[in-house]
């Protein structure tokens, strides 16, 4: 069976389609944390600078951001390569807005009482954000979190376009190489995404009925 047959390759693959996943996850985590906290803060620098990247990168296509770094950025000066790390930085960049979005929608979720008391007591912004506002609004969070992280999974398919050969390149090369096998191939890399989505998508629901049921 050709799926059998080319398992290493498709275990290659997959693992950088993880790879992919994971760093980029954690990165886009990291962004977008700051960039929630900034569309909340009292500056309104940081508000109005928040706002400008998240609109414009949750309205720009994922393949227009690859497009930009390889073949814009060198016209100012920066030449990225091509390959991982590239892949990495677009996917993170793009991911981060989700999440901020996600992050500030449970804040927006926590009662107005419960800032006011934190500032009542004298805790700063950065205090009372930490402190207080996102323990609260972390249980409301998680799940659509999951499901940014189950889309970013099946992004990384981008990154077979620009010198990564994930899993969805891993495909492609399989299925030249077997021309009348070209359903079984596919269905193979169909079940490998399967592998990552499914569980993932299985936590995120579960994860909000016990959130439903605390509420």
């Amino acid at each position: 069976m050709v799926i059998a047959d080319n398992m290493p390759a498709y275990l290659a693959g997959f693992r950088m389609t993880a790879q992919l996943t994971i760093v980029a996850g954690l990165g886009a985590l990291v962004i977008g944390l700051t960039v929630a906290a900034m569309r909340v803060s009292p500056l309104g620098s940081l508000r109005v600078f928040a706002a400008t990247y998240t609109e414009l990168l949750r309205n720009m296509p994922l393949t227009l951001i690859f497009f930009f770094a390889v073949l814009v950025l060198p016209q100012f000066g920066v030449v990225l390569p091509l390959g991982y790390w590239t892949a990495v930085g677009c996917l993170t960049a793009y991911t981060s807005v989700f999440v901020a979005e996600a992050v500030r929608s449970g804040i927006n979720a926590v009662g107005v009482g419960q800032a006011e008391a934190a500032r009542a007591i004298g805790l700063t912004f950065g205090q009372s954000l930490t402190s207080v506002i996102l323990p609260q609004a972390v249980r409301s969070v998680i799940p659509p979190l999951i499901n940014v992280i189950i889309a970013l999974a099946k992004n990384t398919s981008v990154a077979a376009g620009f010198a990564v050969v994930e899993l969805t390149a891993t495909g492609r090369r399989l299925a030249q190489q077997n021309p009348a096998d070209v359903v079984l191939v596919l269905a193979g890399v169909a079940l490998f995404y399967l592998v990552v989505t499914i569980p993932a998508g299985q936590l995120a629901n579960l994860l909000e009925r016990k959130v439903a049921f605390a509420r």
